[in-house]
Protein backbone atom coordinates (compact mmCIF):
# COMPACT_ATOMS: atom_id res chain seq x y z
CA UNK A 1 0.00 0.00 0.00
CA UNK A 2 1.02 3.31 -0.73
CA UNK A 3 1.93 6.17 2.28
CA UNK A 4 -0.87 8.46 3.25
CA UNK A 5 -0.20 12.15 2.63
CA UNK A 6 -3.62 13.21 3.81
CA UNK A 7 -3.80 16.33 0.92
CA UNK A 8 -6.46 18.22 0.39
CA UNK A 9 -8.37 17.45 -3.04
CA UNK A 10 -10.96 19.38 -5.05
CA UNK A 11 -12.93 17.06 -6.37
CA UNK A 12 -16.54 16.25 -5.99
CA UNK A 13 -17.23 13.49 -3.52
CA UNK A 14 -19.22 11.14 -5.79
CA UNK A 15 -16.46 11.75 -8.58
CA UNK A 16 -13.66 10.67 -5.96
CA UNK A 17 -15.41 7.47 -4.63
CA UNK A 18 -16.48 6.44 -8.31
CA UNK A 19 -12.38 7.05 -9.07
CA UNK A 20 -11.42 4.66 -6.04
CA UNK A 21 -14.11 1.87 -7.50
CA UNK A 22 -12.32 1.82 -11.20
CA UNK A 23 -8.68 1.06 -9.80
CA UNK A 24 -7.49 -2.65 -10.59
CA UNK A 25 -6.35 -4.01 -7.26
CA UNK A 26 -8.93 -6.92 -5.88
CA UNK A 27 -9.04 -5.43 -2.55
CA UNK A 28 -9.57 -2.14 -1.05
CA UNK A 29 -7.95 -0.55 1.86
CA UNK A 30 -8.60 1.78 4.66
CA UNK A 31 -5.20 3.62 4.29
CA UNK A 32 -6.34 4.03 0.54
CA UNK A 33 -9.57 5.84 1.35
CA UNK A 34 -7.59 7.97 3.98
CA UNK A 35 -5.11 9.20 1.18
CA UNK A 36 -8.10 9.83 -1.51
CA UNK A 37 -10.41 11.75 1.22
CA UNK A 38 -7.72 13.59 2.66
CA UNK A 39 -8.45 16.80 4.42
CA UNK A 40 -12.34 15.79 4.04
CA UNK A 41 -11.24 13.09 6.28
CA UNK A 42 -13.68 12.59 8.92
CA UNK A 43 -17.10 13.67 7.78
CA UNK A 44 -16.25 12.27 3.82
CA UNK A 45 -15.10 8.64 5.81
CA UNK A 46 -17.76 8.20 7.98
CA UNK A 47 -19.96 9.30 4.84
CA UNK A 48 -18.24 6.57 2.64
CA UNK A 49 -18.32 3.74 5.21
CA UNK A 50 -22.04 4.30 6.16
CA UNK A 51 -22.84 4.07 2.72
CA UNK A 52 -20.90 0.80 1.94
CA UNK A 53 -21.66 -1.02 5.49
CA UNK A 54 -26.06 0.34 4.88
CA UNK A 55 -25.94 -1.37 1.22
CA UNK A 56 -23.95 -4.80 1.70
CA UNK A 57 -23.38 -4.91 5.77
CA UNK A 58 -25.51 -7.78 5.08
CA UNK A 59 -22.25 -9.51 4.62
CA UNK A 60 -20.82 -11.74 7.48
CA UNK A 61 -18.45 -9.68 9.41
CA UNK A 62 -18.44 -6.33 6.81
CA UNK A 63 -20.29 -4.07 9.46
CA UNK A 64 -17.23 -4.93 11.85
CA UNK A 65 -15.17 -4.19 9.68
CA UNK A 66 -16.60 -1.12 8.77
CA UNK A 67 -17.86 -0.25 12.30
CA UNK A 68 -14.50 -0.05 14.32
CA UNK A 69 -12.91 2.64 12.18
CA UNK A 70 -15.73 4.72 12.14
CA UNK A 71 -15.78 4.11 16.23
CA UNK A 72 -12.37 5.43 15.96
CA UNK A 73 -13.55 8.66 13.67
CA UNK A 74 -16.39 9.49 16.14
CA UNK A 75 -14.11 9.17 19.09
CA UNK A 76 -11.26 11.71 17.12
CA UNK A 77 -14.67 13.92 16.72
CA UNK A 78 -14.81 14.31 20.50
CA UNK A 79 -11.53 14.87 21.21
CA UNK A 80 -11.02 17.85 18.61
CA UNK A 81 -8.08 16.21 16.61
CA UNK A 82 -7.53 18.65 13.83
CA UNK A 83 -5.95 15.87 11.00
CA UNK A 84 -7.76 12.21 10.78
CA UNK A 85 -5.30 9.82 12.28
CA UNK A 86 -5.87 5.59 11.83
CA UNK A 87 -3.48 3.09 13.30
CA UNK A 88 -1.39 0.52 10.65
CA UNK A 89 -3.75 -2.00 11.62
CA UNK A 90 -6.78 -0.44 11.02
CA UNK A 91 -5.07 1.14 7.07
CA UNK A 92 -4.50 -2.31 6.20
CA UNK A 93 -8.40 -3.62 6.67
CA UNK A 94 -9.53 -4.21 3.72
CA UNK A 95 -12.90 -5.32 1.91
CA UNK A 96 -13.07 -6.71 -1.85
CA UNK A 97 -13.14 -4.13 -4.54
CA UNK A 98 -15.66 -5.88 -6.82
CA UNK A 99 -18.23 -5.59 -3.61
CA UNK A 100 -17.42 -1.85 -3.31
CA UNK A 101 -18.22 -1.22 -7.23
CA UNK A 102 -22.02 -2.75 -7.23
CA UNK A 103 -22.26 -1.15 -3.37
CA UNK A 104 -21.66 2.20 -5.08
CA UNK A 105 -23.36 1.99 -8.01
CA UNK A 106 -26.53 1.57 -5.69
CA UNK A 107 -26.28 4.64 -4.52
CA UNK A 108 -24.35 6.86 -7.05
CA UNK A 109 -27.42 8.49 -9.02
CA UNK A 110 -29.04 9.60 -5.69
CA UNK A 111 -25.84 10.55 -3.96
CA UNK A 112 -25.22 12.97 -7.33
CA UNK A 113 -28.66 14.58 -7.10
CA UNK A 114 -28.02 15.29 -3.05
CA UNK A 115 -24.37 16.92 -3.79
CA UNK A 116 -26.42 19.71 -6.37
CA UNK A 117 -28.86 20.48 -3.87
CA UNK A 118 -26.81 20.41 -1.04
CA UNK A 119 -24.81 23.69 0.28
CA UNK A 120 -23.54 25.52 3.13
CA UNK A 121 -26.16 26.27 5.39
CA UNK A 122 -27.14 26.43 9.52
CA UNK A 123 -23.97 26.84 10.29
CA UNK A 124 -24.62 26.15 14.28
CA UNK A 125 -25.35 22.36 13.18
CA UNK A 126 -21.50 21.94 12.01
CA UNK A 127 -19.88 24.39 15.05
CA UNK A 128 -17.29 22.76 17.25
CA UNK A 129 -19.85 21.90 19.80
CA UNK A 130 -21.99 20.36 17.08
CA UNK A 131 -19.04 17.90 16.02
CA UNK A 132 -18.47 16.34 19.61
CA UNK A 133 -22.29 15.44 19.85
CA UNK A 134 -21.48 14.32 16.70
CA UNK A 135 -19.23 12.07 17.92
CA UNK A 136 -20.44 11.39 21.04
CA UNK A 137 -23.72 10.05 19.10
CA UNK A 138 -22.24 7.94 16.02
CA UNK A 139 -20.02 6.00 18.98
CA UNK A 140 -23.07 5.24 20.38
CA UNK A 141 -24.24 4.05 16.58
CA UNK A 142 -21.28 2.57 16.19
CA UNK A 143 -22.07 -0.28 19.15
CA UNK A 144 -25.36 -0.64 17.51
CA UNK A 145 -23.54 -1.17 14.35
CA UNK A 146 -21.41 -4.03 14.86
CA UNK A 147 -23.92 -6.26 17.23
CA UNK A 148 -24.92 -9.38 14.95
CA UNK A 149 -28.22 -8.30 14.72
CA UNK A 150 -29.33 -9.25 11.72
CA UNK A 151 -30.81 -5.81 9.16
CA UNK A 152 -30.12 -4.30 12.37
CA UNK A 153 -27.09 -2.20 10.45
CA UNK A 154 -29.26 -0.33 8.34
CA UNK A 155 -31.00 2.79 9.95
CA UNK A 156 -27.61 3.80 12.29
CA UNK A 157 -25.85 3.44 8.77
CA UNK A 158 -27.78 5.89 7.63
CA UNK A 159 -28.19 8.41 10.04
CA UNK A 160 -23.46 8.13 10.15
CA UNK A 161 -24.11 8.52 6.11
CA UNK A 162 -26.26 11.79 7.17
CA UNK A 163 -23.78 12.91 9.61
CA UNK A 164 -21.09 12.36 7.31
CA UNK A 165 -22.42 13.92 4.37
CA UNK A 166 -23.29 17.41 6.31
CA UNK A 167 -19.71 17.72 7.91
CA UNK A 168 -18.46 17.23 4.02
CA UNK A 169 -20.76 19.55 2.69
CA UNK A 170 -21.23 21.76 5.59
CA UNK A 171 -24.87 21.21 5.17
CA UNK A 172 -26.91 21.84 8.53
CA UNK A 173 -29.76 20.20 7.47
CA UNK A 174 -28.18 17.06 6.48
CA UNK A 175 -26.94 17.24 10.18
CA UNK A 176 -30.44 18.22 11.57
CA UNK A 177 -31.97 14.96 9.66
CA UNK A 178 -29.87 12.51 11.58
CA UNK A 179 -30.33 14.25 14.62
CA UNK A 180 -34.45 13.59 14.07
CA UNK A 181 -33.89 10.32 13.21
CA UNK A 182 -32.07 9.68 16.36
CA UNK A 183 -34.93 11.34 18.07
CA UNK A 184 -37.53 9.14 16.29
CA UNK A 185 -35.80 5.81 16.98
CA UNK A 186 -35.48 6.99 21.02
CA UNK A 187 -39.10 7.89 21.17
CA UNK A 188 -39.93 4.42 18.71
CA UNK A 189 -37.84 2.49 22.00
CA UNK A 190 -39.58 4.04 24.45
CA UNK A 191 -43.22 3.34 23.31
CA UNK A 192 -42.08 0.14 22.56
CA UNK A 193 -40.73 -0.35 26.48
CA UNK A 194 -43.92 1.25 27.89
CA UNK A 195 -46.34 -0.84 25.59
CA UNK A 196 -44.36 -3.86 26.95
CA UNK A 197 -44.46 -3.10 30.44
CA UNK A 198 -48.06 -2.15 30.12
CA UNK A 199 -49.29 -5.13 28.00
CA UNK A 200 -47.17 -8.34 29.86
CA UNK A 201 -48.65 -7.90 33.05
CA UNK A 202 -52.11 -9.10 31.17
CA UNK A 203 -50.45 -11.42 28.71
CA UNK A 204 -48.48 -13.53 31.23
CA UNK A 205 -51.57 -14.99 32.82
CA UNK A 206 -53.01 -15.25 29.68
CA UNK A 207 -50.07 -17.19 28.58
CA UNK A 208 -49.84 -19.64 31.97
CA UNK A 209 -53.38 -20.26 31.60
CA UNK A 210 -53.28 -21.25 27.74
CA UNK A 211 -49.99 -24.18 29.21
CA UNK A 212 -52.39 -25.74 31.24
CA UNK A 213 -54.37 -26.47 28.50
CA UNK A 214 -51.48 -28.40 26.41
CA UNK A 215 -52.21 -32.42 27.14
CA UNK A 216 -49.22 -33.59 29.46
CA UNK A 217 -47.67 -35.35 26.46
CA UNK A 218 -46.79 -32.05 24.83
CA UNK A 219 -44.74 -30.78 28.08
CA UNK A 220 -43.30 -34.07 28.54
CA UNK A 221 -42.03 -33.70 24.88
CA UNK A 222 -41.05 -30.06 24.81
CA UNK A 223 -38.72 -30.68 27.76
CA UNK A 224 -36.66 -32.86 25.24
CA UNK A 225 -35.54 -29.86 23.86
CA UNK A 226 -35.77 -27.60 26.65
Amino acid sequence: MPDYDYQADTRRFSQVIEDIGAKDDPKLYLGELVNAFGERGFGALMLFLGLVSAVIGAVPGTTTVLGMPILLIAFQLVIRRDQLWMPRWALKSSIDREGYRVAIAKVMTPLQKVERWSRPRLSIMTSELSEILIGVACIILCTILVLPIPGGNLIPSLIIVAFGFGLVQRDGVAILAAWCAIALLGVGGVVIWLTWAWVAPYLLPVWEWLTTLVPEGWHWFASLFA
